[in-house]
């Protein structure tokens, strides 16, 4: 007897689900994309013929209907995480949630308190969590780490583009800070004190971090939606440094995180186990990126001109 495959219905027609999740649903030993839907109704019919979809559908509602949809990825605007997530699981279905999985803490805690009641499965979609590189660097971190370092930017030039609104939960802080807070944590641990200053509006286009941890250590991030593409992450223990660029990404070198993720997310949802990327991982990042904005209002600006004396 072959071995039952989670069925994936996905709302919207975004790029990365075209890019990325799609491919990666239907490469999955576990897993396959069933259904779309998509408010631009050709565009989502053209990409269930570039994939594989079986079935189009005409609104999300009708996807998350769907009795042959076992579970719903959701790569929509921030902004409709929160609330198709709950719709999902009120139709009885699973959430792959795209990142962040909340424009809040308090928007996770809601989404993670509907999960438990509904004894269904909730995952934030950060799929480099799953590359093979960053699970063996984080299992041979057994020492103290000092010093962390993690940058993720590119240029967002389309004014018309989601990322540069506020009501659609927009900026560099959640579309590509979520990655370079959560890296943080889950290397050092729980964060203690943080600094930071945030350049940008309505929308937050630059943001740099300093964060202490519990275990003593120090990491500076930064995201951007302003600067030239970058990513990078470099960990100093007491031991020795390791630096990996394109830490968040890496498209298929030769792994694809994508797939390794839904595979684990299909795994989890089949056989009832507890989820591989825990709830609780993404409201801790998601209370340190409210402290990170929180922590904006406060650093001491120079008049200018104003040149402290080194005496």
């Amino acid at each position: 007897m072959s071995r039952r495959r989670l069925r994936f219905g996905v709302l919207g027609a975004a790029w990365v689900a075209n890019r990325a999740l799609l491919p990666a649903m239907n490469a999955a030993r576990n897993a396959e994309a069933h259904a779309i839907a998509s408010r631009d109704v050709e565009r989502a019919r053209s990409m269930a013929a570039a994939n594989g979809v079986a079935v189009v559908h005409r609104s999300y509602e009708e996807v998350i209907a769907d009795p042959d949809v076992d579970a719903v990825y959701i790569p929509l605007v921030n902004s409709l995480h929160l609330p198709w997530t709950m719709r999902a699981l009120r139709a009885g279905k699973h959430v792959l949630c795209e990142k962040p999985l909340g424009c809040s803490a308090a928007e996770a805690r809601t989404m993670a308190g509907a999960a438990r009641e509904s004894g269904l499965l909730v995952m934030e979609a950060l799929m480099y969590r799953f590359h093979p590189r960053m699970v063996d660097l984080r299992a041979r971190t057994t020492t103290v780490v000092r010093l962390l370092h993690a940058a993720f930017s590119f240029t967002v030039n389309d004014e018309a583009n989601y990322r540069l609104s506020a009501e659609l939960g927009g900026g560099a802080l959640l579309d590509v800070g979520c990655y370079t807070l959560d890296v943080a944590r889950w290397f050092c641990g729980t964060p203690r004190r943080v600094t930071s200053i945030i350049r940008g509006s309505p929308v937050d286009m630059s943001v740099a971090a300093l964060i202490e941890f519990g275990g003593g250590a120090l990491a500076a991030v930064t995201s951007s939606l302003e600067a030239a593409e970058q990513q990078e992450l470099t960990i100093v223990t007491d031991m020795g440094a390791e630096r990996i660029d394109e830490p968040f990404t890496a498209w298929h070198d030769p792994h694809d995180p994508y797939q390794l993720m839904v595979e684990a997310f299909a795994d989890s949802a089949l056989e009832g186990a507890p989820s591989p990327l825990p709830l609780e991982e993404s409201i801790a990042t998601a209370e340190l990126t409210d402290r990170v904005r929180g922590a904006a209002a406060g650093p001491h600006e120079l008049s200018e001109g104003a040149v402290p004396s080194a005496r």
